[in-house]
This record gives structure tokens, C-alpha cells and sequence, in this order.
């Protein structure tokens, strides 16, 4: 449909939902966007944290071909994406600051770390129609995407908070904009995410559709 977008929530592969590549591309079919985007934290980066690793986890090698794996699943079946930086996604540069080492010596060029052509773009925000997207590093809670459309003053679709999503719109005299958690796509149950077991908000999976050129916004959650 025209002017369309869909927006696919955090993966953090190669720790993804296994079924959630298959429900994203149910709710391309059905809506037939123009634009995707992906949110953010496409990749989890475990073995390159700054957290404690599980000593029985992957290697940073075996972790990041993991990861590309699941990528080029993405790829096939969605060309041409844009990618908001999250935290995760940037791990590797964070380390080399902290190591001291300049870019000179880094691979700055996502498409080249992960071998991913220039169909699929990164950026640490989009804007499409008027919406902006950026991954929400640094906000949180359950209000977390009202917050972040009501200090940008700009209809906004964010992630990073996997325990919350759904819409918000919010009104003045001038305009009507939203706010949209898109939620995410990830495994609870993989190690990864073993910080969150005692948490009693569970992650929402799903993904965000914007429809009449950035006028109307739905989250659109995954049955499990």
C-alpha cells in the first residue's frame, strides 16, 4: 500500500525468536510496504560486552558468523532496509574506544562487517514521511516512546525497551503526532538475555506498521 512502512524490532541475532523472521514477512504480505526499517540492535554483540559473558556461550567468532547467518536469512527476504544504530549494533567500536585504538585501525563500515550489500544502509536515525526512527538507546520504561515523540516534537518509532510496546498519540493546537514501540523479536529463553529472567515484564514481540504517509501508526504483536 502506499506509503506504507513496516518496522521490524530489535533481533539481537544470533539470539532471535525462531519464528519471528517468518511473522515479519506475514505482515510485509499483508501490507505491502514501501520502506522497511529495522529499528536497531540487529545484532546482540554478547561475546564483546561490556557484561559478564556466559563462560559456556559462543565465541566472539562463532557468535558474529552466528549472527551474519541470520542476517543473510533477513536479506533474502527483505533487500533493501535501513538500520537505526542501537547499542548493541556498535559494541565493536564502543571496545576499540575503550582499547585506545583509532578508526584507522576498525572497521567502521557495517555492510562490510557483516558482508551485507548497499541495499542495506545504516544510520543512527531515519526519517520517512515525516516519522523519525532511532533505535531509543538510553530511554526506558512504559512510556518511553511518548517521552521520546514529545521531546522531538516529531511523530517517532523507537525500540530498545523490549518489555513495552504499543502507540501513543499526543495533540496540541498545531498538530497530532505519535509515539510507537515497536517491540522486538528476540528469545527469551537464550543466554543472552539471563539478566532478565527475574524480571517480571516479559519481552512483547512484534513489529510496527505506519500507514497514510506517517499519519497512523499500529503495533502489530506476534502470537506465540
Amino acid at each position: 500500500m502506499k506509503g506504507t512502512i513496516l518496522c521490524i524490532g530489535d533481533t539481537h541475532s544470533p539470539f532471535q525468536y525462531s519464528k519471528y523472521l517468518d511473522f515479519c514477512c506475514r505482515v510485509r504480505d499483508k501490507y505491502k510496504p514501501q520502506h522497511i526499517v529495522h529499528i536497531g540492535d540487529e545484532v546482540d554483540n554478547h561475546a564483546i560486552s561490556y557484561h559478564e559473558h556466559n563462560p559456556e556461550g559462543y565465541s566472539p567468532k562463532d557468535e558474529s558468523e552466528l549472527a551474519e547467518r541470520e542476517l543473510h536469512a533477513w536479506l533474502k527476504e527483505f533487500p533493501n532496509v535501513s538500520i537505526c544504530i542501537g547499542n548493541h549494533s556498535h559494541l565493536h567500536l564502543r571496545k576499540s574506544t575503550s582499547a585506545g585504538l583509532s578508526k584507522r585501525f576498525i572497521q567502521t563500515d557495517f555492510n562490510k562487517v557483516w558482508n551485507m550489500p548497499k541495499t542495506w544502509k545504516w544510520a543512527w536515525k531515519w526519517e520517512i514521511y515525516g516519522v523519525l526512527f532511532q533505535h531509543g538507546t538510553r530511554n526506558s520504561g512504559k512510556y518511553a516512546h511518548l517521552r521520546v515523540a514529545e521531546t522531538n516534537r516529531q511523530s517517532t518509532v523507537i525500540g530498545h525497551t523490549h518489555s513495552y510496546a504499543g502507540v501513543g498519540y499526543l495533540a496540541s493546537d498545531k498538530d497530532l503526532i505519535f509515539g510507537m514501540n515497536v517491540g522486538c523479536g528476540i528469545d527469551i529463553k537464550r543466554y543472552a538475555f539471563e539478566y532478565a529472567k527475574d524480571f517480571k515484564q516479559r519481552p512483547t514481540l512484534g513489529c510496527g506498521i505506519i500507514e497514510d504517509y506517517g499519519h497512523r501508526a499500529s503495533f502489530i504483536p506476534m502470537k506465540l
